[in-house]
């Protein structure tokens, strides 16, 4: 069996702001694991979560060596160049189906918070500005739990080219430095209040936050595949269950998962 990693002290760097925003980050106040290195903090809270953790804990990582997005894709994941962070949550069936919609909104709105940077969502899971991406979203769930994974591009670096051509940094859009623990501290608070929201049974306020931060996106066409057919609509809303209205003709689908390519 592989051991687990080996946490070491919080750095102050985030440290600091952690302590000062202690009051706001809620659930997310009492344990956070730091990790210098690490495959993939949703793994490490996936695991410590079937182990029983509470809800609430907080893996966080300088670099990761196994990084993923959504459908497996690769994250990369440079060190001290951005904020890679996964939570174990315990929500309600009704607050699952909104998880990812509630951290796209906590995400957005801690980094304006934090640097003063607006940003919008593009469903499912993506933060973005300037029409390229500065963090992604990854919700994996068990029976009793969720891991809900960020990642957030804080400072430029040395992307593959593929990743370079459509990503983008905190740093590089404000054109100076911005404080990584003061970011995080920030989501982690919105993210605090975005989930007592969902636990609330107050769905429908995220719902609504989350269209506002959409409009750049939403009336864009996009395509998606289905039974192995290639599909094309106008993408409209999400409903109240967080899942992608599109029109097509005269019909109107709803998409909850799968791969949707914006154009």
């Amino acid at each position: 069996m592989t051991p687990d990693p080996i946490t070491v002290p919080l750095p102050e760097e985030f440290a600091g702001p952690l302590t000062m925003a202690r009051e706001r980050l809620g659930v997310f106040a009492h344990r956070v694991l730091w990790y210098s290195e690490i495959g993939s903090t949703n793994d490490i809270a996936g695991m410590l979560a079937e182990k029983g953790a509470d809800e609430g804990l907080v893996a966080l990582a300088d670099r990761q060596t196994a990084g993923r997005g959504r459908l497996g894709r690769n994250w990369v994941s440079p060190p001290g160049a951005g904020i890679y962070v996964s939570v174990v949550l315990r929500p309600s069936a009704a607050a699952a189906k909104l998880v990812t919609i509630a951290a796209g909104v906590a995400v957005t709105d801690g980094i304006e918070s934090a640097t003063g940077l607006s940003t919008h969502v593009k469903w499912p899971n993506d933060v973005q500005v300037s029409g390229r991406k500065l963090a992604g979203i990854l919700a994996e769930g068990a029976v009793s739990h969720v891991v809900l994974g960020i990642g957030i591009n804080v400072q430029p670096a040395a992307y593959p080219l593929d990743v370079a051509a459509r990503a983008t940094s905190i740093e590089a859009e404000l054109g100076r430095p911005v404080d990584r623990g003061l970011v995080l501290a920030e989501c982690l608070a919105a993210l605090a209040t975005r989930y007592r929201e969902l636990g609330e049974n107050r769905g429908a306020s995220i719902v609504d936050a989350w269209r506002m931060r959409a409009a750049p996106m939403l009336g864009r066409r996009v395509e998606w595949e289905s039974a192995g057919e290639r599909h094309m609509g106008l993408a409209e809303n999400i409903d109240d269950d967080g899942a992608l209205i599109v029109k097509v003709g005269a019909a109107t689908l709803r998409i909850r998962s799968g791969e949707v390519r914006w154009l």
